[in-house]
Formats: structure tokens, sequence, C-alpha cells
């Protein structure tokens, strides 16, 4: 599964690698909690959360008024590291489940229609992999399975490095008003532009 690192950077900050690639840190949090505010402002209360990352999605949910989070993590070394107080942990709250598995196993897991949405923040997104295998993720058959799992109105929201027209139309082949919201961020001194790719499951 990779070579999973979370440590803390000579400048205070905590960060997190895998395979030698640089997934996140604590600076700069701003579009994962983005990524939780989006699906709130649509009425979820019910979320899976593919990818822990340092907490930060699932801390927004929680704050934001969820009522149940599922997070699937890969790794459990990341959430032995956020249980330990890294990013925004410990997150000790009774509406929080974190799973061990892959998201994949977790999405095919959840009954038909038992969700209000599914935040995807497992990778870089879909051109920048960390872990080749996450591919499929972000294809037509995953989001099929993800969009199953919703309830009429649900949304699914992908979190992603850059905008992806291939996955834009993966998601138009199942969901509605699909959307890539721009989400500007300043990362190490350099205006970035992270994307938040969502679509809504029809509700007729």
């Amino acid at each position: 599964m990779g070579q999973v690192v979370v440590r803390r950077r000579a400048d205070g900050a905590t960060e997190l690698r895998v395979n030698g690639v640089f997934v996140m840190d604590d600076v700069e949090t701003s579009s994962e909690r983005r990524l939780a505010e989006h699906v709130l402002a649509a009425g979820a209360r019910e979320v899976l959360v593919g990818g822990l990352g340092l907490g930060y999605t699932a801390r927004a949910l929680l704050d934001g008024g969820a009522t149940r989070v599922v997070v699937a993590e890969l790794h459990a070394e990341v959430a032995r590291a956020v249980e330990a107080g890294a990013g925004a942990g410990p997150i000790a709250d009774p509406r929080l489940e974190v799973v061990v598995a892959d998201i994949a196993e977790v999405v095919q897991a959840q009954p038909a229609g038992s969700l209000d949405a599914i935040c995807l923040d497992v990778d870089n997104g879909p051109d920048f992999l960390v872990h080749a295998g996450n591919e499929a993720i972000y294809g037509s058959d995953s989001i099929a399975r993800c969009t199953a799992a919703l309830r009429p109105g649900g949304v699914l929201a992908v979190w992603s490095m850059a905008d992806s027209p291939q996955l834009r139309r993966a998601l138009a082949e199942h969901l509605d008003d699909v959307e890539a919201i721009a989400v500007p961020v300043p990362l190490q001194g350099r205006d970035e532009t992270y994307w938040i790719l969502s679509g809504v499951a029809a509700t007729a």
C-alpha cells in the first residue's frame, strides 16, 4: 500500500507524504474544509468521506452539523496519527466512525440510497495519482456505485489537484448538475488552485 509518513517539519507544520509524494500539510487546509462546506450547503447530514488526510474535512463536517460521518482511510498509520493529535485531531465525537479500509469496499457496503453525500479525497486527483490503483475510483463504474449509495438529491464531491474534463464527463454519465469549483489557495509561497468536482443524484 506504499510508505506513509506523517511528520513534523522544521517550520512546525505537520505533513503527510505517501510513497514519497507530498499529500498535504496543516498550513493550508481551506480546500479540504471547502469540500465539507460544499455538501453541507446542499443539506447533507449523513456523509461518507473517502480519505481521512489530516482530519480537516471530517472536522468541518461535524462542526457544520453532520449527524453521521463515516471515513474510509486506507492507511492505519494516518488514522493513528490523527487520533494522536496530528492535524485536526484527535476527533472524539460519537457521530464519527473511521474505518481502515479501501474506499471502494466501504462504498460497496453502504445500503442503496442511505447517504446524503460522498466526499472523495483519496489521492491528488485523477491526473496526479499517489497510488496507481486509485485510477479506478474516478471511473464510471466507481461513480455509478457511489451514485447508488446516495439519496435523491445527494451529492458526490471529489477533491482534485486540477480540473479534469474526463472526470466531469464520468460524473455526468450518472449525476445531474455537474460542476467544477475552483478553490484558490496559497501554497508554500505561491498561488495555487485546487478543485472540487461534483454532481447531484437525480431526484426523479
